[in-house]
C-alpha cells in the first residue's frame, strides 16, 4: 500500500514539471511576439513609408548624403569666375560677353579700343581676386587719379604695379627668365600675370601683334596649361593655352615681361570698387 502511494506522488510531481515547463514555454512565445510587435510599430511610427532610414551624423560616420558627389566636384569649371573683358570696338559691335562701349569710346585723345589692354588686365586681375569689381574705364579713371598715368594711351609697367599695389595686391615686375622651368615655377606660384607678349619673339600663337598685354590665370600642373584673357583677340579670350607658348611669345624689346601677383589683402584695399560701371556686356552664364 505504501509503495502504490510513493508511486502516486512521483506521478503527480512529474505532471506538475511538464505543466510549469509548458506555461514557461508559453510565456516565452507571447513575450517574443509581443516584442516584435512592438518594434514593427515603432518602426512604422518613425518611418511610415518603410524606407530605409539615414545612418547617424557623428563625427566617424558622415552620411553620404551630405557628401558632394565626385562627378560634380569634378564639373565645375575653375575658370566660370575669372573676368575676361574685351577692349575693341568690333567686340562691341557684335555685342560679345566681356565687350564694352569703351571699345569704340576715346579718352583723352586715344582710342581706348587701341591702347586699352593693359587697363583691360587690371580690371580682370581686380574683378577676379578683389572684394570688389570694377569695368576697364573704372580702372582706366582710377590709375589717372592715384598714379602718374596721363591717359590717352598705353599704360606703362610702373603704374599698372602702383594701381595694383594701392588695391591691396602683392605683386612685383619680373624679366624673362633664362629658362622655362624657373619661369613656370614663377607662374605656379602666383594667382595671376600681366604678361607682355609678341609676335616678334614667336609666331607659335600670336601673329601681327608688335606688343600686347593678356592676363594669365589658374595654371594647371597636370597640362602646363594656363587661362588666357586676351582682350584684343576673341578667339584667344578665355582658352587654355600651353605655357610654354606664353614663355616663347614674352617680349624681350621691353624692361619687363611680365607682372607677377601673389596675393590680395582687402585692408590693404583703398578702392573697394563694388560695381562695373559703363554699358558692358556681363555674361549671361
Amino acid at each position: 500500500m505504501e509503495n502504490k502511494h510513493n508511486w502516486f506522488k512521483i506521478i503527480f510531481c512529474v505532471l506538475l514539471l511538464v505543466v510549469v515547463g509548458m506555461v514557461v514555454i508559453i510565456q516565452g512565445t507571447v513575450g517574443r511576439k509581443h516584442a516584435s510587435h512592438s518594434a514593427k510599430k515603432e518602426s512604422a511610427t518613425s518611418n511610415p513609408k518603410g524606407m530605409t532610414p539615414l545612418p547617424t551624423n557623428s563625427s566617424e560616420d558622415t552620411p553620404e548624403a551630405t557628401k558632394e558627389p565626385a562627378e560634380a566636384m569634378a564639373t565645375k569649371d575653375p575658370a566660370a569666375g575669372v573676368y575676361t573683358y574685351l577692349q575693341g570696338p568690333k567686340s562691341w559691335k557684335s555685342r560679345l560677353d566681356w565687350s564694352g562701349k569703351w571699345g569704340k569710346t576715346m579718352y583723352d585723345g586715344g582710342s581706348f579700343g587701341a591702347f586699352g589692354c593693359g587697363l583691360c588686365c587690371l580690371a580682370n586681375i581686380y574683378s577676379t581676386d578683389a572684394a570688389g569689381e570694377c569695368s576697364p574705364i573704372d580702372m582706366y579713371q582710377y590709375t589717372k587719379k592715384h598714379t602718374e598715368y596721363g591717359g590717352g594711351g598705353a599704360i606703362a609697367w610702373e603704374y599698372m604695379l602702383q594701381a595694383l599695389e594701392r588695391t591691396g595686391f602683392t605683386a612685383e615686375l619680373c624679366r624673362k627668365p633664362g629658362s622655362y622651368e624657373e619661369f613656370r615655377a614663377s607662374v605656379a606660384a602666383s594667382t595671376s600675370n600681366i604678361v607682355l607678349i609678341s609676335s616678334s619673339n614667336s609666331t607659335c600663337y600670336w601673329t601681327n601683334t608688335p606688343g600686347h598685354y593678356v592676363t594669365i590665370f589658374l595654371y594647371d600642373e597636370q597640362t602646363d596649361r594656363i587661362f588666357l584673357a586676351d582682350s584684343g583677340d576673341p578667339e584667344h579670350n578665355r582658352h587654355w593655352v600651353k605655357l610654354k607658348k606664353i614663355y616663347k611669345s614674352l617680349k624681350t624689346e621691353s624692361d619687363y615681361q611680365y607682372l607677377r601677383v601673389t596675393s590680395y589683402a582687402a585692408k590693404q584695399d583703398r578702392w573697394k570698387h563694388k560695381g562695373a560701371s559703363g554699358s558692358w556686356v556681363r555674361p549671361t552664364a
